[in-house]
């Protein structure tokens, strides 16, 4: 149905004509429709006519200039827009990297490889379109070969003579290692079944009872509880409560809080805690070095140094962010008795934030592996494994013994142990006793947690080689600390983990005569990565990102290996785990109401405001709460993401198939990675 007709418009409109162009309306017939009458049909016409294309021409003129204005402004935001994200990448590349010589020299490395593949692809690209890839030219027509074609078959003859063949022959060698590396995975898993198939675990010769106070306090050894910690903001309360409210004689135990931080409102805070503690009755100390050498390890040795320890038979280390439960004494304890070449009681950690995010989420898959494997089979069959450095109970007269603690490494704790095994001590793991703690949930922090735990090892493999070696200890515990614990476990792995998909897999793209066939690149890992997962079954969907994630996280492991292997760049930089402070003072205060009923809980309801420094605290929470969180962009990650991009590209124009997707999705997994837009970013 048409709309009425609009007579006011159509009046307006003949008025108009009628004004400017000589036009006269007929009405004569029909009031809803018009004709128009030419006066002058010569000079009229040809009037109108120049005037009405004077006039659009100098509109065209004129929409033609704002549409180059439009343009003109479009291209210089654009522009503006390009620099300022040049200098933000910039800006945010220059505050991540650090001024590691090893780190600037693997990025120079990995920048010239960049280049190197960005120009090969290239090549291919016009080969390809030239249609050489069904064709190719060769050196015997040379005579009628043009400039490029010249070019190109002489590229085919030098990959195929000179550089395939050592890049096949280090490709066998990655493949070996890997082949082994797997093995080692295989038989530890097949130990965790047994384990578990014939309910092994260590089985104390005696029991505490549960009532503390109708006790003899006698009959429960002197214990010394150690917390080191450093500007340790987030978690300090909640760390020293766990340990205050422990179902032990108050008698019988003494806690001492070893705090390194340089931040003074920090101290004030921590000191005034465990001023709380003492006047509920606590035997606690508060303890601060004026000279902060040597990180947690001259922590940890200046406190034993003090004249009261010679008093106590045992000590338990909890790092900040630890929480034990009340019962925790009470279950490690008894396994020394009767054991007196006994050294270590180690127990499992649990996370209070492992699905917090991805990333914490990836980071449990990887540790239960670590726990619920790894620990458990080296404990129950070989009575060794590498201290944690937390959650564990330590004779103290087998730290004397074995040196104490030195300064010489990143991981204290495992030069310690290593040290004690070497001495005959032997070593138990609990997997059944827990301790509440927290993973790194931005990239950031968890990228410089590992590169201490994989330079750590290094610089103790190159100091301790020879005393292995000189050791009295047998041939097979020689043998299993060298090829398994340290090379294996802690060299070979980061090494062709970053070789094998980073470095390898991308060239032979470009040098197909080296051939990486399929199953190396996706059968294995998988199957590998099923393995890993086990221990940890709630995280099975995430079993691709772990696999990506993992090859991602090679480079930094490969860095931080090579750093500490050759004492090169910030190898002995100490950088404290960032953290959030995720198991809160609720989650501590039902524990204790569960547990332990010698503490009054509603004291710990009360534990912010008791201290006097409670408005400092909030004013500090504030504070922090009120920064601007930013991701980072990391250069490595960045540039090995277009290098495998690129290669991605070459694997299709030849049809590689399952080359092609690995390519890809691991591309956009270091991409992603070296963006930051994985885990908590940091501020």
């Amino acid at each position: 149905m048409s709309p009425p007709p609009n007579y006011d418009f159509q009046e307006w409109w003949n008025k108009e004509r009628e004004k400017n162009h000589g036009l006269i309306p007929d009405k004569s017939e029909n009031p809803s429709s018009f004709t128009v009458e030419i006066r002058s049909p010569n000079a009229g016409a040809q009037g109108t006519v120049e005037k009405e294309r004077s006039r659009n021409a100098r509109q065209l003129s004129w929409l033609c200039l704002l549409k180059f204005q439009q343009l003109a402004n479009s291209l210089a935001w654009i522009a503006n827009g390009f620099l300022s994200l040049l200098r933000t990448a910039h800006r945010r590349i220059s505050s991540s990297s650090s001024s590691n010589s090893t780190e600037s020299l693997l990025y120079r490395v990995i920048k010239v490889f960049l280049g190197l593949v960005v120009l090969l692809l290239v090549f291919e690209l016009v080969a390809y379109f030239k249609g050489w890839h069904f064709s190719p030219p060769s050196m015997s027509s040379a005579e009628v070969l043009g400039f490029v074609e010249l070019v190109y078959a002489n590229w085919l003859s030098i990959r195929a003579n000179y550089l395939a063949p050592p890049l096949q022959a280090l490709t066998n060698m990655c493949i070996v290692l890997f082949l082994i590396q797997s093995v080692d995975r295989i038989v530890l898993m097949l130990g965790c079944f047994w384990i578990n198939f014939r309910r092994l675990k260590p089985v104390p010769l005696m029991e505490f009872s549960g009532d503390v106070e109708n006790e003899n306090a006698e009959d429960y050894p002197m214990v010394l509880v150690q917390i080191p910690m450093c500007n340790e903001r987030e978690v300090y309360q909640q760390s020293i409560a766990a340990v205050c409210i422990q179902d032990w004689p108050r008698e019988r135990m003494l806690i001492q809080v070893l705090d390194d931080s340089d931040d003074l409102d920090v101290q004030l805070l921590i000191k005034a805690e465990v001023q709380k503690w003492q006047q509920k009755g606590v035997r606690i100390v508060y303890r601060h070095r004026l000279i902060r050498t040597g990180y947690k390890a001259g922590n940890l040795k200046s406190a034993m140094s003090c004249d009261y320890v010679k008093d106590y038979e045992f000590v338990a280390i909890f790092d900040a962010d630890f929480q034990p439960g009340p019962e925790f004494l009470k279950k490690t304890i008894p396994h020394f008795k009767g054991n007196n070449d006994l050294a270590l009681v180690q127990t499992r950690w649990s996370f209070v934030n492992k699905d917090e995010n991805l990333l914490t989420r990836l980071q449990n898959i990887n540790l239960s592996f670590h726990f619920e494997v790894e620990q458990q089979v080296n404990g129950v069959f070989i009575n060794f494994f590498g201290f944690n450095g937390t959650a564990g109970v330590w004779r103290i007269k087998a730290l004397e013994e074995s040196g104490g603690w030195l300064e010489r490494t990143t991981v204290e704790d495992m030069d310690i142990a290593v040290r004690a095994h070497l001495c005959g001590w032997k070593f138990i793991y609990l997997n059944d006793v827990k301790c509440l703690c927290e993973l790194p949930e931005s990239y950031e922090a968890y990228k410089k947690q590992q590169h201490r735990w994989h330079s750590g090892p290094m610089q103790l493999f190159r100091l301790c080689f020879f005393d292995i070696l000189r050791s009295k200890v047998s041939l097979a515990k020689k043998a299993n600390l060298i090829f398994l614990f340290f090379l294996l476990r802690k060299l070979i792995l980061p090494f062709y983990s970053f070789t094998l998909f980073c470095i390898i897999l991308p060239l032979t793209m470009f040098l197909p005569e080296a051939h990486l066939p399929a199953w190396v690149v996706c059968y294995v890992p998988g199957l590998m990565s099923i393995l890993n997962i086990l221990p940890a079954p709630r995280s099975f969907p995430f079993i691709v990102p772990y696999l990506l994630f993992e090859n991602t996280m090679s480079v930094t492991k490969f860095n931080a290996m090579i750093s500490g292997l050759f004492r090169l760049g910030s190898s002995y930089e100490w950088i404290v785990t960032k953290k959030l402070g995720r198991s809160s003072e609720a989650d501590l205060v039902s524990l204790a109401e569960k547990e332990s009923p010698l503490v009054e809980t509603t004291s710990l309801h009360r534990a912010s405001s008791e201290s006097g420094l409670a408005e400092l605290n909030k004013l500090e929470m504030t504070k922090k709460t009120g920064k601007r969180r930013r991701n980072r962009l990391y250069r490595k990650e960045l540039a090995l993401a277009f290098i495998l991009l690129t290669a991605s590209v070459r694997s299709l124009l030849s049809a590689q198939g399952i080359h092609f997707y690995f390519l890809l999705f691991q591309g956009i997994t270091f991409l992603v990675v070296g963006l930051d837009l994985i885990g908590e970013q940091v501020s």
